[in-house]
């Protein structure tokens, strides 16, 4: 008999390949060994999906630098999570859309004239959601080239890594988490006051494990980090409005808030 994954002969009591360590498959597939197959694969402790979720928590410092550093069996590799985190998004936006629709409702937001011009905001942020999240990735590692300015520990493609990591893990909890607070009936507001703060806690965490910082150094680089952000999205909503010029849409958005205007003084 060979393996069917690399076609390496093999003995006849032999359960993994000698070869390239794949599962030797005697039965055929039924419903039962299907899903033992996909127990094992996802719900057991120490398959490697959810054994890098929950060392993720437990120690992010082992999880990112040991992949850095050479460890590549133990652990999901950082592409391979991301590629789930975006996954996971694009359900979790359908399951929003489709059940719980008023979590994406910020219209209560918008300034009177306004509301159209932030509704195709909302849909257009949703329709790239996944590019989104993955232009925090070298954003984010810029963004810490400059606040770990000293520490020369990694590169910038190690630096791609870690937030790989950390935006993967980020969006696989908060989905799960924004799901559940949607399911109690809490609004989008709520929902993001309560999961900006965790993020924020959970990189600095991270960040601090990694780095190997004092507790009064990741504070100090959290707000640093917090002032280069401010920077940037100031940055961004210049680019913003100067690309919203040349197209037109800056000119609509001014005569819609001129006529919400008059149209608020002809009434009263």
């Amino acid at each position: 008999m060979n393996c069917k994954n690399c076609n390496t002969e093999l003995l006849e009591n032999d359960d993994y390949c000698r070869s390239c360590g794949g599962r030797v498959i005697r039965n055929r597939l039924t419903i039962r060994n299907l899903f033992e197959h996909l127990s094992e694969t996802f719900f057991n402790y120490d398959n490697k999906l959810l054994r890098t979720i929950v060392d993720l928590f437990r120690k992010p410092d082992e999880v990112i630098v040991g992949y850095i550093d050479g460890v590549r069996k133990k652990y999901v590799n950082p592409v391979s999570l991301f590629g789930l985190a975006l996954t996971i998004t694009g359900l979790y936006m359908i399951v929003i859309n489709k059940f719980f629709p008023e979590m994406i409702d910020f219209s209560y937001m918008a300034v009177e004239g306004q509301e159209e011009f932030q509704r195709r905001n909302m849909q257009l942020v949703q329709e790239y959601q996944s590019l989104i999240v993955m232009l925090y990735v070298p954003i984010y590692a810029l963004m810490a080239r400059l606040v770990f300015f000293d520490k020369k520990r990694f590169n910038i493609t190690e630096l791609l890594v870690v937030f790989m990591y950390i935006q993967a893990h980020i969006s696989i909890i908060s989905a799960a988490i924004t799901i559940a607070i949607g399911i109690i009936g809490y609004s989008s507001g709520t929902i993001s006051m309560f999961i900006l703060p965790l993020m924020i806690l959970y990189t600095a965490y991270a960040l601090k494990r990694i780095y190997k910082l004092s507790f009064f150094d990741i504070i100090v680089r959290t707000l640093l980090f917090l002032v280069v952000l401010a920077i940037s999205l100031v940055i961004f909503t210049v680019l913003l409005f100067a690309f919203m010029y040349f197209t037109g849409d800056l000119q609509e958005m001014i005569e819609a808030q001129k006529a919400a205007e008059e149209a608020a003084k002809s009434g009263g």
